[in-house]
């Protein structure tokens, strides 16, 4: 489904189980996110595979943060996987960035920001001099200043990001958690509605769905599946 700001988040490694969850839930699903997860058992054959099969928008989140050299050669290797978005730290500094924006030109290169599993006490004990709201706003500057088009940003930081970035570049939402859902290993959250009303474009979901998934009843796995993806889309 192209024009919906659902990203689900394919967190498996096995080629099977995700194949069926796109599978499940294509009609609702704008793109799919792969992480290291999945990339880590599978390689780029895997995705190769999934999307000769399934020809789906990938979000490759691989959260790349080292010298900017090795970032560059890392992107390059990438190349004939052509993700639609692909994940950086900004806080690997702006010539990071760059470099990998360099390498992949016609991917967004997906700056992340402050994960939303840390809350404030977290990042001051990591040694971040500022909170969670302004490191955020300074990082997604950071990272759309060396060449960035998309930003990782929790969902109480994306009206602020929103404010300070150009209107092009895309904002991109994980821990959002539909009403009612657990938070999991998430602190910094809001339901879907509340973060596309902020400014969000994408929101990514995960557990939500994916936790429906039963492989001793696969058909019925997939109608949950399908069935809860439309219920998120039908609440915003």
């Amino acid at each position: 489904m192209s024009n919906s700001p659902l990203i689900l988040a394919v967190d498996t490694s096995q080629i099977d189980v995700a194949r069926e969850w796109i599978g499940a839930t294509r009609e609702y699903v704008g793109v799919y996110k792969l992480g290291l997860e999945f990339f880590l058992k599978n390689g780029p054959q895997g995705i190769e595979e999934l999307r000769k099969e399934l020809d789906f928008p990938l979000f490759l989140d691989l959260k790349l943060h080292d010298i900017a050299n090795t970032v560059a050669g890392a992107a390059r290797s990438l190349s004939r996987i052509a993700p639609d978005f692909l994940t950086v730290h900004a806080s690997g500094g702006q010539e990071m960035v760059s470099a990998a924006v360099k390498e992949l030109p016609e991917t967004s290169i997906t700056g992340v920001t402050i994960l939303t599993s840390l809350s404030a006490e977290n990042l001051s004990d990591i040694g971040f001099a500022l909170p969670p709201l302004a490191s955020a706003v300074k990082l997604a500057l950071l990272a759309t200043g060396a060449g960035a088009r998309a930003i990782v940003c929790s969902p109480q930081e994306v009206g602020e990001i929103r404010s300070a970035v150009d209107p092009g570049v895309n904002l991109i939402t994980p821990g959002v958690r539909p009403e009612g859902s657990e938070l999991g290993d998430q602190v910094r959250v809001m339901t879907p509605k509340a973060a596309m009303t902020a400014g969000a474009n994408y929101f990514v979901i995960g557990r939500p769905i994916t936790s429906l998934w039963d492989p001793s009843e696969i058909i019925k796995s997939r109608s949950a599946m399908a069935q809860r993806t439309r219920e998120i889309l039908e609440s915003l």
